[in-house]
């Protein structure tokens, strides 16, 4: 058993800067990072456009970002989490800025402004196309300097540990429940280990690996929102799946597709069908600057109407020494599989990119589980509502990650865990289970279920195949709960079975909208309700 003060979950953005602001604020406090892979393989590290604030005061004001924000989330953000965002987001920017991180500059030295689709101003600051990568360079940069941050990788999250587990009944309708630790699968020993904390912050990023295309890496497998979930916690809005419109389109490959920016269109790139017709006049009037949502909808639509798989990213008329200075990685990964940008135009299509439902918090970052905290692509903080505009989630995770910070560091003292409860915190009990015999039956699994999520779950659903969608989950729900009670646990099983957990949120959420709402789009009920609700399970 380990015992820390606070417990961090997850090395993105979001867990780093509040592991920062909690080993500074406490330095004889310990902060325990956990990953389950490497420090810096989070989907932080993938987010190539940029962050989205309010810096040139001339141009662009607060109440324009809350605008653009609040359009792009089709009625469901929460208006006083869009105002603390926009409002509070600057200063976290600041705050990065002051640890290391560099953003690209323009030749007088002010910052280089760019845009993307909703924003109504130039606003992203960015460094050339792998803005993540160099926030989380900074973040860990800063990160070792402090003596008292410990970092446990290739640590695998299996459970929250609350009242559950000391053997009481706990429901969605327990008053108190409280988080005192989690247990992890140890991968350099392969034994489960508890770990207690008088605070516990989840920053797991993402889900998009439910998808069989998806921008995320190969970790984001929702273990936090399924953990959440499993502990009788809320978890709020997770029919939101933004499709990112323009991923590369490689033939053949599964898992994580390389994703084209959308700062790329901010800088003139121009969508086409397979014809070469610059088609999203036909369905916004912002063009190729329209929304996510909308441009998913879009290509998806030109995709089925011409028969095939991708449509193109024009970028051929655009100045190549600027793109290739401002999109470097894009530019060498399109030459190493022979595409010249200066010739060719890019094959795209949608992929699984972004959750903007997730676990339930409230304007500081608290969880309906008491000593719970949520930060990050995992939490459902409000801010994005039915559609997250472009840019917006790193600024979320710093605001929130600091916001969460702010909240347990003025309830710490108070949050001992009571040495009489400590002991009755169990040890893993594994009795009774065996090495699994095949492998194929997690591997199997794992196909199938990216398969009926991306055939039936995708950027357009009807009632028909939400339903097949939810009986196909259950078996496979059942004979992975079967295999987890007999079978020694492996990192691909609780993956799997956290997969599968979150899989059946997204359907269950979207069977009970009974609208089109943002990232929502059923053709049983194309029109949006009169009142805007979430969907809390």
């Amino acid at each position: 058993m380990h015992q820390t003060d606070f417990l961090v979950i997850g090395s993105g953005i979001a867990g780093l800067t509040f592991a920062l602001k909690a080993a500074k604020e406490f330095p004889n406090k310990e902060v325990l990072v956990i990953t389950k892979a490497q420090a810096d393989e989070t989907n932080t590290k993938y987010a190539q456009g940029g962050i989205a604030g309010v810096w040139d005061a001339e141009k662009d004001s607060f109440d324009k970002h809350i605008e653009d924000t609040l359009i792009a989330g089709d009625g469901l953000c929460n208006e006083e989490v869009v105002e603390i965002v926009v409002k509070e987001g600057v200063e976290r920017i600041r705050e990065i800025i002051e640890w290391g991180a560099q953003f690209d500059k323009e030749a007088d030295g002010d910052y280089k402004l760019g845009r993307e689709g909703g924003h109504s101003e130039f606003r992203i600051l960015h460094h050339k196309d792998v803005t993540g990568k160099e926030m989380e360079r900074a973040l860990l940069t800063e990160l070792g300097t402090y003596s008292n941050i410990r970092i446990f990788k290739h640590c695998f999250v299996v459970e929250l540990i609350t009242q559950h587990h000391f053997g009481y009944l706990v429901t969605k309708a327990t008053p108190d429940t409280e988080c005192y630790g989690v247990y992890v699968l140890n991968r350099e020993n392969n034994q489960i280990e508890k770990i207690l904390a008088n605070t516990i912050l989840l920053a797991t990023g993402g889900n998009g690996q439910v998808y069989r295309s998806t921008t995320n890496p190969f970790i984001a497998t929702g273990d936090g929102v399924a953990m959440v979930y499993r502990a009788k916690g809320k978890i709020e809005n997770m029919e939101f799946i933004q499709f990112h419109p323009t991923a590369l389109y490689e033939p053949g490959v599964r898992g994580q597709a390389f994703l084209i920016t959308e700062a790329v269109r901010g800088d003139g790139g121009i969508l086409r069908n397979k014809n070469g017709e610059a088609f999203m006049e036909r369905y916004d009037s912002r063009k190729d600057l329209a929304p996510r949502d909308i441009v998913a909808r879009a290509i998806d639509s030109e995709m089925k109407i011409t028969g095939t798989e991708h449509v193109f990213l024009d970028c051929t008329h655009m100045d190549q020494q600027n793109f290739m200075e401002h999109f470097p990685n894009i530019y060498e990964k399109c030459k190493s599989i022979g595409i010249d940008v200066a010739k060719h135009m890019i094959p795209v299509a949608p992929a699984a990119h972004y959750s903007c439902g997730g676990i339930k918090t409230d304007i500081w970052g608290c969880t309906s589980i008491r000593n719970l905290y949520a930060a990050g692509e995992c939490a459902s903080t409000g801010l994005h509502g039915a559609n997250r505009l472009a840019s917006n989630s790193l600024l979320e995770a710093m605001v929130f990650a600091h916001r969460a910070f702010l909240h347990a560091s003025q309830h710490v003292s108070l949050k001992n865990i009571e040495d009489g409860r400590k002991e009755l915190v169990p040890d893993w009990n594994a009795e009774g289970t065996t090495d699994p015999k095949e492998m194929i039956l997690i591997t199997q699994s794992l196909k199938e279920i990216q398969q009926i999520m991306s055939d039936y779950v995708g950027i357009v659903r009807t009632n028909v195949r939400l339903e097949r969608a939810m009986k196909r989950i259950d078996l496979l729900w059942q004979e992975t709960e079967s295999l987890y009670v007999t079978t020694t646990l492996s990192p691909q099983l609780c993956e799997l079975r956290n997969m599968i957990t979150v899989s059946y949120l997204i359907v269950k959420c979207a069977g009970f909208r009974k609208e089109s709402r943002g990232l929502h789009f059923n053709t049983d009920y194309p029109e949006k309700t009169e009142m805007a609700q979430n969907i809390i399970l």
